[in-house]
C-alpha cells in the first residue's frame, strides 16, 4: 500500500500535478460552516478521517446533532471548498458520541457561597476578555433555576441539534453558549426539580453537547455548596475554581464557605474576583466603597490564591446587561481580567 502510494505520488510529480497535503485540507475545511451555529466543521472538531489518494480525497466527518439535510448542505460546503485542488471528494458521514468530539484545553468553575454577588456577570467578562485575545471559549450555564447569561449576551435561539447531541449557540463574538434558559418556551419560565433532576440537566449539558475545540469552558454555577456545585466538581475534569466576592462583611463569612468546599474537593481555587468594590464618579474619578472596605485582599489570602480583579459598579455595564449587550463593554476591567486568568493558570500549571 505505501508503495503504491508512492508510485502514485512520484506520478504526479512527473506529471506537474501539485502535491496535496492534509494541512491543506484542513485549512479549506476551516472555511465550512454549519449552518444555525455558524461555526465551522474544524472548530466543532466535526472532521474525523482525511483520506487522500492520488485519484481521491475521502472526508469523513461525525454526523453528530446534524440532521440529514444539514449533513447534505455539510457535505456540499466540503465540495464547493476543496474543489480548487481538482480532485473528486466523496464526503462520509459516522457516528460519534459529544464527548468523542469535545477537545477543550482549559475548564473553570465560577462559584461563591453567595447569591446575587456576580457569577455571571464575572464569567461573562471573563469569557469576552479571552475571546478578545483570540480564544475559543463556551460557557456552560450550570445555574438551571436561575440563569441569567442568555440574557446578557441577547441570545433567545433555542440550540439546533438532532437525537445524537445538541449545538450550544454562538454569540455576537463567537463564544459559545448553553443555558436551561435557552430550552425553556420563555425566559421566565420557572424550572421547579429537585436536586437530583438539577444535577442531571449539568452532567447532560457536559455529556451531550457539542462544544468541539475550545481553549476555555466557563461553568457558571449557581450559589451555595450543595448538589450543583458537587456535581461539576465530581463529574467535570475542571483545572480549578475562580472564586466572586463582594465587599461586605457578611457576603465575605458565607463565600469563605465556597473556598473550603474547594479545598475540601481538592480543586485548586485560581483566584478571586471582588465585584461591587467601588464606584468612581464619571466627572472628578474619586473612588467610593459603598459596601465599605473591600474583602478581596483577606478572601485571597485565605484561599492561598491571587486577587484576580476588583470590579466596579458600572451603570453603563448594568445597562449593557439589561439590553443584551454585554459584549460591547470596553472598560479596562475586563482585559486586565482575562489577564490574570491567564496568569494565574500559567502559574499553576509550572507548579504542577
Amino acid at each position: 500500500m505505501v508503495r503504491g502510494y508512492l508510485k502514485e505520488t512520484m506520478n504526479k510529480v512527473k506529471e506537474g500535478k501539485p502535491m496535496i497535503t492534509e494541512a491543506q485540507i484542513r485549512t479549506e475545511l476551516a472555511k465550512v460552516f454549519v449552518p444555525v451555529v455558524e461555526q465551522s466543521v474544524a472548530d466543532l472538531n466535526l472532521v474525523r478521517k482525511i483520506d487522500i489518494t492520488a485519484d481521491n480525497i475521502t472526508i469523513t466527518l461525525a454526523s453528530t446533532a446534524l440532521t440529514p439535510d444539514v449533513q447534505n448542505f455539510v457535505a456540499a460546503g466540503v465540495r464547493s471548498a476543496l474543489q480548487p485542488l481538482k480532485t473528486p471528494v466523496a464526503v462520509e458521514f459516522v457516528e460519534a458520541k459529544p464527548q468523542e468530539l469535545n477537545n477543550i484545553k482549559n475548564i473553570i468553575a465560577v462559584m461563591s457561597g453567595k447569591g446575587g454577588v456576580g457569577k455571571s456577570l464575572v464569567t461573562a467578562l471573563m469569557a469576552i476578555a479571552l475571546r478578545r485575545q483570540g480564544k475559543n471559549v463556551g460557557i456552560l450555564d450550570a445555574d438551571i433555576t436561575g440563569g441569567s447569561i442568555p440574557r446578557m449576551f441577547g441570545i433567545s435561539t433555542r440550540p439546533y441539534g438532532s437525537e445524537t447531541g445538541l449545538l450550544p449557540v454562538v454569540s455576537e463574538s463567537g463564544i459559545e453558549i448553553m443555558s436551561m434558559n435557552l430550552l425553556l418556551p420563555q425566559e421566565e419560565t420557572a424550572v421547579i426539580w429537585r436536586a437530583p433532576m438539577l444535577s442531571k440537566a449539568i452532567q447532560q449539558f457536559w455529556t451531550d453537547v457539542v462544544w468541539g475545540k475550545l481553549d476555555y469552558l466557563l461553568i457558571d454555577l449557581p450559589p451555595g455548596t450543595a448538589d450543583a456545585p458537587l456535581t461539576v466538581m465530581q463529574s467535570i475534569p475542571i483545572a480549578g475554581v475562580i472564586i466572586v466576592s463582594t465587599p461586605q462583611g457578611l457576603v465575605e463569612m458565607i463565600v469563605k464557605k465556597a473556598i473550603d468546599m474547594a479545598q475540601k474537593m481538592e480543586k485548586p481555587i485560581l483566584g478571586i474576583v471582588e465585584n461591587m468594590s467601588y464606584f468612581q464618579t464619571p466627572d472628578t474619578q474619586k473612588k467610593y466603597q459603598l459596601f465599605g472596605a473591600g474583602k478581596g485582599e483577606s478572601l485571597a489570602k485565605a484561599a492561598n490564591a491571587p486577587l484576580l480583579g476588583q470590579l466596579p459598579i458600572d451603570p453603563e455595564l448594568t445597562r449593557l446587561c439589561d439590553n443584551g449587550d454585554i459584549e460591547h463593554y470596553t472598560d479596562v476591567s475586563v482585559a486586565s481580567l482575562g489577564k490574570a486568568l491567564q496568569t494565574a493558570l500559567e502559574t499553576r500549571n509550572k507548579s504542577g
